[in-house]
């Protein structure tokens, strides 16, 4: 029981990580209705810019100038890339964000240079032994991915206080429902979109930290993030809670399916779990457990 409770553990901390990357994706999908294939440049550019600010500088300064540098990239998206797009089709603005990615990762290896960086956030790296008079061996349990999913987890639930409970999330879900209607009634598209891309660079900045004080800095972390792809599939790309729930199930099914079904079926489970729930859920739900469902009137 208590190696079921460890391995349960493990996937809930993964899977707020997740979650908290995924509602990078769920921001923007909300302001501008497409799918951001830049989220996971984002956050190999917040980490890479709060990595090379603490070699320099007190860890709190480097995180201010690492937010406005993602603030900064927000206003240069909006002004040299969304404006021109406004009213397009959903696939002009979807093939629009590969070019952001690749201008993000050019202009961060650029910049910030392209060796490994680490990120030490001064928690504790030896896990934790705990009940143990309660389970046989106890239960070991990381103190730095306790804190950490501990501080996703109050992001996410700020961000989804954000969404349901002031005028600028109703804003969103205008704005991304249509455009022009949202003009129309005085939304400011333009200030909309800026405010989503810095609170999604925000988002980012929290998600690489995190990521970077784990595995280092590299840009590799461009693909880690992108791991929250199946998350938003699960859960809808328009929900917040979705993007919540969708996040603990994956990373609770792929902790259980590696311990549990990787000695049967082989190894790597855990690096492919997600994918094959994530198209079972495209085969037979393809809008998510919480995404709204599309009709077509004929």
């Amino acid at each position: 029981m208590g190696a079921l409770i460890e391995v349960v553990l493990g996937g809930l901390m993964a899977g707020l990580l997740y979650s908290l990357v995924a509602l990078g994706f769920v921001l923007i999908f909300k302001a501008s209705g497409v799918f951001n294939f830049a989220q996971g440049a984002m956050v190999l550019l917040a980490a890479l810019a709060f990595a090379r600010f603490s070699e320099v500088m007190p860890m709190p300064l480097a995180f201010i100038l690492a937010a406005l540098v993602m603030v900064l990239v927000a206003f240069m998206i909006e002004k040299l890339v969304l404006r021109h797009l406004v009213n397009q089709e959903g696939i002009i603005l979807f093939l629009a964000t590969f070019g952001i990615t690749y201008f993000i990762e050019g202009a961060g290896q650029l910049i910030f240079g392209s060796d490994i960086y680490r990120i030490d956030l001064g928690l504790p790296k030896e896990p934790k032994i705990i009940l143990e008079s309660t389970f046989d061996g106890g239960i070991l349990i990381s103190i730095e991915d306790l804190v950490a999913a501990a501080v996703a987890g109050l992001l996410v639930l700020l961000l989804a206080l954000f969404f349901q409970k002031t005028s600028t999330g109703r804003a969103l879900r205008a704005v991304a429902d249509d455009h022009q209607a949202a003009q129309s009634i005085g939304i400011p598209l333009n200030r909309i979109w800026v405010i989503v891309w810095s609170v999604s660079g925000f988002v980012a900045l929290i998600a690489g930290i995190i990521w970077g004080g784990k595995l280092g800095v590299q840009f590799s972390l461009a693909l880690v993030a992108l791991k929250a792809i199946p998350v938003v599939i699960l859960g809808g790309f328009t929900s917040v809670p979705g993007a919540i729930l969708g996040g603990l199930i994956i990373g609770v099914g792929e902790k259980l399916a590696e311990v549990y079904l990787g000695p049967i079926i082989g190894g790597g489970i855990e690096n492919w779990f997600a994918y094959a729930l994530a198209l079972m859920f495209l085969l037979f739900r393809p809008e998510g457990l919480f995404g709204e469902r599309h009709i077509d009137r004929v």
